[in-house]
């Protein structure tokens, strides 16, 4: 039986029942050694030492004992042997977002009031109208493109058909055809996509509407590319007998061309086009009200968050812009991006984390990878590549990879997906703003040097580059997202608030 002795957190005497012996180690450990006899003393250049300590000069001497017995790093340092978890800086982060936070909701109701107001008068009963007529397009569009494919599908079949009774030769491709198909896509899509610009930029008013109508008018529009650029590819490879994924086999070409085919792509959480997708087991009410629960609760949140709090400091901001007053200016732009960066997560999470997940689960879509770990992007291109997974995978599919299979080097098909998701950030915030400023598409294009910037970061200290995860915040969270609200509000005011008042005084 052995009496344990403490003396330090580091340091353990036992003793044995009639034992005189004690050992030291080198950790700093005191052990009794068997039969009450001490072993021989290991050679020095072993790393582990015992030293024969007599029990009364131990209970004699009890403030000698060496602590610092051997080198070691700060916990912090880079030469430390395990890196230390920062759970406990997470939790002190969110306690002080959370009081800022609560410091501006008392600020501002002492300042405002309540501001929120429910008015039958808050939408034009035009915008709502406009609103429906365009969804009321979208099945429209869908069946012209479903029937342009079936022709091409009737064609192909045909065309098979006769190659195989001409001693196996393969078929022509039918390059005239082929380009009249493409034409009518082009033609159904382009005209979508302009007439609901038009819709949204002339006769829809209210911004919110119309970021809807443009919103869910470009998620269509690339669906209907991917669709036209994926059944030209399926089709080419059946005239060839050319192999194609082994998971579409239980819907191959031209099998896949029918209406639910394409209605259920149209649901699908996901821009890519393919004949078959994993599905996913059994329906779980439950986990689809607890997601559709989120998205009412944190859409509740962020409209609350938006006329309480944004909205006062962006009307406020108005006059500093309009003089240049860049002090003030930067001060409203502080203020304001901790108020958007709530929305953005609340947003975010309403978005990728329930709304889509839930409308998964409804139609038993089984990829649910809508989006990895962005937040711990060491990089700019990290962060584009995780937190929006259905556009990244569009992008890479229809735009980086053909283009990278025509010759075209890495940074060019890059930078033609930059360009190409500029154009589309423009469309989506200026439209429907009614404000065609350019403010979003320089915004995207910007982020060209900041990924050639932060990839050198990322390859040099991991993926978990400090440094880059800090110019990642800083571009999107203090410079980005807070100063694009400020110009596109401050546009806004121009043509239709105080300052267009004030000019036509």
């Amino acid at each position: 039986m052995t009496t344990p002795l403490a003396l330090s957190p580091n340091v353990t005497i036992s003793k044995a029942s009639g034992s005189s012996y004690f050992t030291l180690q080198k950790e700093g450990t005191i052990t009794q050694r068997p039969n009450g006899i001490p072993e021989q003393p290991e050679p020095v250049s072993q790393q582990k030492k015992a030293v024969v300590i007599d029990p009364k000069f131990v209970n004699k001497y009890k403030h000698i004992f060496a602590i610092h017995a051997q080198g070691r790093p700060s916990c912090l340092s880079h030469d430390a042997p395990k890196t230390p978890s920062f759970l406990g800086f997470r939790n002190l982060m969110i306690l002080v977002l959370v009081v800022g936070n609560l410091r501006l909701i008392i600020e501002n109701f002492l300042k405002y009031g309540v501001l929120i107001r429910v008015s039958s008068g808050y939408f034009r009963s035009q915008d709502l109208k406009m609103f429906l007529m365009l969804y009321a397009l979208i099945p429209l569009q869908l069946l012209i493109a479903f029937v342009t494919e079936y022709f091409a599908a009737v064609q192909a079949r045909r065309s098979y058909e006769e190659a195989k009774q001409s001693d196996g030769k393969k078929p022509p491709k039918l390059k005239a055809f082929w380009y009249i198909i493409g034409f009518i896509h082009g033609l159904n899509s382009f005209f979508y996509l302009a007439i609901a610009n038009y819709v949204v930029y002339y006769k829809i008013h209210h911004p919110v509407i119309g970021t809807a109508c443009e919103f869910h008018a470009i998620i269509v529009w690339l669906k209907h590319i991917s669709y036209a650029f994926t059944n030209r590819d399926l089709r080419d490879a059946y005239l060839e007998d050319s192999p194609v994924p082994e998971s579409y086999a239980s819907c191959p070409y031209p099998q896949n061309i029918t209406f639910p085919n394409l209605w259920y792509f149209w649901w699908a959480p996901t821009l890519v086009y393919q004949p078959v997708y994993p599905r996913s087991g059994q329906f779980r009410p439950s986990f689809f009200f607890k997601r559709v629960a989120e998205v009412i609760v944190l859409s509740l949140a962020m409209w609350f968050l938006t006329m309480q709090y944004a909205v006062p400091i962006l009307q406020n901001s108005v006059g500093a812009l309009n003089a240049f007053n860049l002090p003030i200016i930067l001060e409203r732009l502080m203020k304001l991006s901790t108020v958007s960066l709530v929305i953005w997560l609340s947003g975010f999470f309403a978005l990728f984390q329930s709304g889509l997940n839930a409308l998964a689960e409804l139609i038993g879509f089984g990829d649910r990878e809508f989006y990895t770990d962005w937040w711990n992007a060491g990089s700019v291109g990290t962060y584009w590549s995780s937190w929006n997974r259905p556009v990244y995978l569009f992008m890479r599919r229809h735009i980086y990879a053909p283009l990278v299979g025509r010759g075209w080097s890495r940074q060019a098909a890059g930078f033609m997906v930059f360009l190409f998701s500029a154009i589309l950030h423009e469309v989506a915030v200026g439209v429907p703003t009614h404000n065609i400023i350019g403010v979003a598409f320089l915004g995207m294009l910007f982020q060209v040097p900041l990924v050639s910037l932060t990839a050198p970061l990322e390859k040099m200290r991991g993926k978990g580059s400090i440094l880059g995860n800090c110019i990642f915040w800083i571009s999107f969270v203090l410079v980005g997202q807070p100063l694009g609200v400020l110009l596109y509000y401050f546009a806004w005011e121009a043509k239709y608030g105080t300052l267009a008042t004030n000019k036509g005084r």
